[in-house]
């Protein structure tokens, strides 16, 4: 790169991990962000979380058309390192989580603060748009929100989609109460773990569901009251002995078709079910009977508000959840970490530390 008087000027670069093709990602280099715009933070990135957005993504999976390469990572936090001219709010060395989609601030949803109904489509970082898996970029100043102070980057980088989407499934759409009792499936997932941290803490009774008797013991030891191995037993029934046939007040679903009938079997009378995800395929079967007779209430939920996130981290700094970490791996290591997450071989979120 030259300048106006031909003098050559230095570029510096920076790592990131481009999704090139099918299970093709690359580590490679970048141009480093420019000077951030007014409204802009430059963030130097210390911790991505992997999620299965990543894993669809890298399998091929996009709903969306989309150009490769692209840099992957949906959930991140990390230190600003630049502020722009109009940043009233966030200085140099605050540590910041990165709201997981580029919003517009300004429709009727954004200004409401309910983030996640922003009318701009094909904005989610990792999936439409270069995500976080590279070591500097520049953000909008309103998606990077601060951390309370104490709390590390690392923790962090789970409040955008971990704990940020959970807060929002049992608490805001689900309506999760002191005193009922909550069926969280894959308690051994990222989220399951984290809904399992945010349930007792809430002062729910916890059920949930494991793959092994290691993660049973496992979820255990993170407050789970009924630990049940869906390999080994039919969780609906189980959860009909344990609740005396009343059924559950909550189920938190992200699974999907292999759990769903029994989902709706779990649950009390004027029971919610509430998912944000369906790992193992996108169609099931729905009991039509049961849902009106027993007058219950199915919920869809999409990420999270940025105030879920702001709840989130403060109960990690106030050490009334704490985060589960299955892994802390680098940059080289992704592909691996990919495959894992994949198997569901994990307990807790696989961090990839930059």
């Amino acid at each position: 790169m030259y300048g106006s008087e031909g003098v050559r000027m230095r570029t510096t670069t920076m790592r990131a991990a481009e999704l090139r093709g099918q299970r093709h990602v690359v580590i490679t280099t970048r141009d480093d962000p420019p000077a951030p715009a007014a409204d802009e933070v430059k963030v130097r990135i210390r911790a991505v979380a992997l999620n299965h957005i990543d894993v669809w993504s890298w399998r091929g999976m996009a709903f969306a058309k989309r150009e490769l390469p692209i840099v992957l990572g949906a959930e991140a936090a990390g230190e600003v390192i630049a502020v722009g001219d109009e940043v009233e709010d966030l200085f140099v060395g605050d540590v910041v989580a990165l709201y997981g989609a580029k919003t517009c601030g300004t429709c009727p949803a954004c200004r409401e603060g309910r983030d996640n109904f922003c009318t701009e489509g094909g904005n989610m970082y990792g999936f439409h748009i270069d995500g976080f898996l590279r070591e500097r970029v520049n953000v909008p100043a309103r998606i990077a929100v601060k951390a309370p102070k104490g709390l590390d980057a690392t923790a962090a980088a789970l409040a955008p989609v971990t704990f940020g989407t959970v807060e929002h499934m049992l608490f805001d759409n689900a309506r999760l109460q002191a005193g009922e009792t909550v069926l969280i499936h894959a308690g051994g997932s990222g989220i399951g773990t984290a809904a399992i941290h945010l349930a007792k803490a809430a002062g729910a009774t916890v059920i949930t569901t494991v793959g092994s008797a290691e993660k049973a013991e496992k979820a255990r030891t993170l407050g789970a009251d009924h630990i049940i191995n869906y390999r080994e037993e039919r969780f609906e029934g189980r959860v009909r002995k344990l609740t005396k046939r009343r059924g559950v007040d909550v189920v938190f679903e992200h699974v999907g078709p292999e759990t769903w009938e029994g989902s709706i079997l779990s649950l009390a009378r004027g029971g919610r079910l509430v998912t944000c995800g369906s790992t193992t395929g996108v169609a099931a079967q729905t009991n039509l009977y049961l849902l009106f007779q027993q007058q219950l209430r199915l919920i869809g939920s999409f990420g999270c508000r940025m105030a879920n996130m702001k709840s989130a981290m403060e109960k990690m700094a106030a050490k009334l959840v704490t985060p589960t970490i299955d892994s802390v791996i680098r940059l080289d290591d992704l592909e691996a970490g990919l495959a894992r997450l994949e198997a569901r071989n994990v307990f807790g979120k696989i961090v990839v530390e930059l």
